[in-house]
């Protein structure tokens, strides 16, 4: 993420998850995916390790990552003082969702989509034409880029619709005082009603929301034109956190 640097810059520890199933691995890219409990286990067991030595712990996680950061907030046992929820997807239905997609489960769920996988096509997420013909290399090159990999089997899609499916369901259990969610208000996967989503979900829950929609990106604004608000935000955010965890110890 665009935001790595920068949040080194003022003292933060950054630990960029390689989670095996969830990750793309370029040695071992036909590996199908883990189950999406297992996903949220991994993340468990890197905030506590981060506790050992951290006073305060942030996830932040773009589209798949930020489901995936709000399942992981959910366990009092490994509480987290802060979410950066970027292009939250708890449903697609951004502009350029197909409008067969209501027929997705049947890829999923039944022997018709093993032979069937999804793959990364323009605009990849991206409005800056000079960024998206970069991806477009890379993705040619190296079957992974900045924006994701260049295909994803059926096996990380049903995970992914399982983990919000409950994630949908168990909004309300989330567990973090402080939570920062950016959008782009052209999201191509996601449209911004989903902050409202979220906003819903949340309300029960003992959260502060803040949601900043940003004006010149589509789904990936953590590296596209709006990129430098979305690194301000960020870090203006982690800054703002207390001094002290307002979580008890583990």
């Amino acid at each position: 993420l665009s935001v790595n640097g920068p949040l080194r810059q003022i003292g933060c520890t950054v630990v960029p998850l390689q989670i095996a199933g969830y990750s793309f691995d370029a040695n071992h890219p036909e590996a199908p995916a883990q189950h999406f409990e297992h996903w949220v286990s991994a993340v468990h067991n890197c905030v506590r390790q981060q506790r050992q030595n951290h006073q305060r712990v942030v996830l932040v996680g773009i589209s798949a990552g930020a489901g995936l950061a709000l399942s992981a907030a959910m366990d009092p046992a490994t509480p987290v003082d802060g979410l950066v929820l970027m292009s939250t997807t708890l449903r697609y239905d951004g502009w350029a969702i197909p409008p067969w997609h209501f027929l997705l489960p049947l890829a999923l769920y039944t022997p018709i989509g093993r032979l069937w996988q999804y793959k990364e096509k323009p605009p990849y997420g991206v409005k800056n034409e000079r960024i998206r013909a970069w991806i477009a290399r890379e993705l040619e090159n190296r079957r992974v880029s900045r924006a994701g990999s260049a295909t994803l089997g059926v096996s990380y899609l049903r995970e992914n619709d399982r983990l919000l499916r409950r994630l949908r369901r168990h909004l309300g259990q989330v567990i973090c005082p402080h939570i920062l969610a950016l959008h782009a208000e052209e999201d191509e996967v996601a449209s911004p009603d989903n902050l409202r989503l979220l906003a819903v979900g949340l309300s029960s829950a003992a959260v502060s929301l803040k949601t900043v929609t940003v004006r010149n990106s589509f789904h990936m604004i953590s590296i596209d034109n709006d990129r430098q608000q979305v690194v301000r935000e960020t870090v203006d955010f982690v800054r703002s956190l207390p001094a002290s965890s307002p979580v008890p110890p583990i």
